[in-house]
């Protein structure tokens, strides 16, 4: 486990930075978590693009793999992207969102484009929001090394689940 002294002080994400280590390549969403407005929602449209594009070349089995590792990885690279940026969680960490993204597609589809946006819409408000849970979530591992990783993953997670729980129950009650 780092120390403090071990923390360097924080910086902000560059073009450099996100080409200095593969983390931070993968944490910054391949540059999307360099957007200078609304990073969390750029890498949330990013990972729902990406995963349109990874769709006609993965089965679900496929995707869920693929997700699988995403988040080992992503746990990794967050949680090395965080220290070398010297920030417990960094809104230019953006990785969370790529991953719970395509959680939430995954688990949701079939859905044409409006069902797909209201998804988007949905996780971006739990996860901006952080309404109940997700706010348990977001408080509950803070700081550098594995835990720090892990925490910066556990409340996007946990927003993809309240988007999931919302869609069954449009599905059931409405649709």
């Amino acid at each position: 486990m780092p120390s403090l002294s071990d923390i360097p002080p924080p910086r902000r994400p560059s073009v450099p930075f996100l080409l200095a280590h593969p983390a931070h390549f993968l944490a910054l969403g391949f540059g999307s978590g360099l957007s200078p407005v609304a990073p969390g929602t750029v890498g949330t449209l990013w990972g729902w693009l990406a995963f349109l594009a990874l769709q006609p070349w993965l089965t679900p089995l496929g995707m869920g793999l693929s997700i699988a590792l995403a988040l080992a990885l992503g746990w990794w690279a967050c949680a090395v992207t965080a220290r070398h940026m010297g920030v417990a969680d960094p809104g230019s960490i953006v990785w969370d969102e790529v991953v719970a993204i395509w959680i939430v597609l995954w688990l949701a589809m079939p859905m044409g484009f409006w069902g797909q946006l209201a998804a988007f819409a949905l996780f971006r408000y739990f996860d901006a929001a952080k309404p109940g849970p997700v706010a348990w979530a977001d408080r509950l591992f803070k700081g550098f090394g594995w835990r720090g990783g892990l925490g910066i993953l556990l409340d996007d997670l946990v927003a993809a689940f309240c988007t999931l729980l919302a869609i069954a129950l449009w599905r059931h009650f409405i649709g």
